[in-house]
């Protein structure tokens, strides 16, 4: 099975967290592509995986600006997405936004529901303006989603190697 984790960002924060899980979770899934959200369209989600979306909030509630693209392609390329089971992780400063936290994973999260894609799990938020370390408490948050799902994804065969 594979985990294709889509990554918006703007400070490379959410990069850093991919890539946190990139390297910690090999245990838990056959392969692990880290792919910055830059030039994607929907199409991406034609791809046999389980998909991991990480990212940012910019400004007040904005996906980041490479993650652009990829949200404006749901509405201009609408697509059925009922065969994609996916994950979000979604990051923030509750601090200095408190009423947009968290959103950029948030609107997607929305889109892909909309079409028709399945969410596994909570939505995990990070705040920026908290003391907890984003990659540590993201691979902590991230085994155990995979550790819940990828088995009966596996026995359903909802998830292809």
């Amino acid at each position: 099975m594979k985990l294709l984790i889509l990554v918006g960002t703007t400070t490379n924060t959410a990069e850093c967290i991919a890539q946190a899980i990139e390297m910690d979770c090999t245990d838990l899934v056959d392969d692990i592509e880290v792919r910055m959200m830059d030039g994607l369209t929907v199409d991406v989600f034609n791809e046999p995986a389980l998909f991991l979306i990480c990212s940012a909030t910019y400004g007040s509630g904005d996906v980041p600006d490479n993650a652009q693209g990829l949200y404006a392609s749901f509405d201009a390329q609408p697509a059925f997405l009922g065969h994609v089971r996916y994950g979000v992780m979604s990051l923030g400063d509750q601090g200095s936004y408190p009423m947009t936290f968290a959103m950029g994973g948030r609107r997607f999260d929305e889109k892909l529901a909309d079409l028709g894609a399945q969410r596994l799990g909570e939505i995990w938020t990070h705040d920026a303006s908290s003391d907890v370390p984003p990659e540590e408490s993201g691979v902590a948050w991230c085994r155990e989603w995979l550790q819940t799902h990828v088995p009966a994804l596996k026995a359903a065969e909802l998830i292809k190697a």
